[in-house]
């Protein structure tokens, strides 16, 4: 087994119960300013770094060194990251190449096979883009198509939505599998492709097979609000890049990534191959080119002249200025985590109780997200916990962590989750509909998630 180079995990600072103490406390305040206060998540993770740390001992001087530490160099790692797909997945929206995917394979499917047309949309839509910004986009796809089809609209828009949720949490560039990928030190090339092999499948049974189930326990028509709302787009957009190139641009950081992942086990060290590949792989080179590819490719490729390329550059920004914030100081929380030697303990505790890693993992960030609501929050607090483990994985276990980390971090999204409204609203379903449709699909994705996570845990 090939051990990762780190350090290792920071001695605690004072006895396992003050320890643990301290944890609790600053998880359970984090909680409470978030779902009680309605406190932002980024204030409520600074003010729960600093009540871990100052009640575990550290001096209050060396505990912000942690939090700003941790926040600036998470900030550092994954900041350029997430504004980079921020602004491919603009492009993206604003070429009308995303509704050229969209249009093309709904376009070629039949009526059985529409729910599996959907999830593969779904699964592509999500790739480059957020949840919020994806399912916004394919609201009026998805009532559309339950109208023409004739199908209930939770059996269209639940694979759907399967296929953006799993992406979300378990493939790279979305923030959450960044955090847990910096956080770990997990290559993110190989979290890349195993994030892929994993979102497959789950999406598959999470999607089309779950929503055969969920489509008898709510059978809601569409607004009639959407109903021909393509023909009117389609007769004034502007050209549209052609639906090969526009898959082709997508697909291009993630061919990049895995390429670089492939050389690093199969080519030589030295050889001229994998060192092309290691820096067009570089996660960081991998998007910039496919931005600029971008703009050329969907940008120049829809008409977009440079004005209208630099505004659409400029607003992908502005959304994500919240997440980059959060992101970052569940950075700085996960490293006063860290430095008080919770970690270690927990590490400890692990390796004598006998239980598995990637499935605690999974509990952690479960229990948090239940309990916060935040898919993000559950991500870098799980990845906080769990880091000090990582030293006891070779590469492979150490990627499936993270996929452990993002599947337990979609588990039940229920009403102190946004992502529960804005399904609730759009869809016009009732708070039990909802839990029995959206709700339990979440549910579905992160078990199923664990589950294939868990088996190839038995071969990586």
């Amino acid at each position: 087994m090939n051990l990762l180079a780190l350090a290792p995990p920071p001695q605690p600072v004072a006895g396992g119960g003050q320890l643990v103490l301290a944890a609790l406390l600053g998880i359970a305040l984090i909680v409470v300013l978030i779902t009680w206060l309605k406190l932002h998540p980024f204030l409520s993770l600074t003010l729960g770094a600093l009540t871990v740390g100052i009640t575990a001992g550290l001096p209050t001087a060396d505990t912000v060194t942690s939090f700003t530490t941790g926040f600036g160099s998470t900030a550092a790692s994954v900041g350029g990251l997430i504004a980079l797909g921020a602004m491919f997945g603009k492009l993206l929206a604003d070429s009308g190449g995303a509704d050229q995917i969209v249009d093309t394979i709904i376009g070629r499917a039949g009526r059985r096979t529409l729910p599996w047309a959907m999830a593969l949309v779904g699964a592509l839509i999500g790739l480059p883009m957020f949840f919020e910004i994806g399912l916004v986009l394919l609201i009026p796809v998805i009532f559309l198509v339950a109208r023409r089809s004739g199908l209930s609209l939770v059996k269209v828009g639940i694979p759907a939505l399967a296929g953006l949720s799993a992406m979300h949490g378990l493939v790279p560039p979305h923030p959450g599998p960044l955090v847990a990928i910096d956080a770990l030190k997990a290559d993110l090339g190989i979290t890349l492709g195993l994030g892929v092999l994993v979102a497959l499948p789950t999406i598959a049974l999470a999607g089309p097979l779950f929503a055969r189930y969920a489509a008898r326990w709510v059978d809601v028509a569409p607004p009639e609000l959407y109903e021909g709302t393509q023909e009117t787009d389609d007769a004034d957009a502007r050209p549209r890049p052609s639906f090969a190139l526009t898959l082709a641009t997508v697909l291009l950081p993630v061919v990049l990534m895995m390429g670089k992942a492939l050389a690093d086990i199969f080519a030589d060290k030295d050889s001229q191959v994998r060192t092309v590949l290691d820096n067009l792989g570089t996660p960081l080179v991998a998007l910039l080119i496919a931005v600029i590819v971008a703009l050329f490719t969907l940008g120049r490729g829809a008409g977009m002249d440079r004005a209208a390329l630099a505004t659409a550059l400029e607003r992908s920004l502005t959304p994500i200025a919240g997440i980059l914030l959060i992101v970052a100081a569940g950075g700085g929380f996960k490293q006063t985590l860290i430095d008080t030697g919770i970690g270690k303990l927990v590490a400890d505790w692990v390796s004598g109780s006998g239980m598995s890693v990637l499935l605690l993992a999974w509990v952690v960030a479960v229990l948090i997200r239940l309990a916060t609501g935040s898919a993000t929050v559950a991500t870098v607090t799980a990845s906080g916990i769990m880091a000090p483990l990582v030293t006891t994985l070779d590469t492979g276990q150490t990627s499936l962590l993270v996929l452990a980390i993002g599947a337990g971090s979609l588990f039940f999204s229920h009403v102190n989750d946004a992502g529960f409204w804005l399904v609730k609203e759009y869809f016009g379903l009732s708070v039990g509909q909802t839990v029995k449709s959206w709700s339990l699909m979440e549910t579905f994705v992160s078990v199923s998630g664990l589950v294939f996570v868990l088996l190839l845990g038995l071969v990586v």
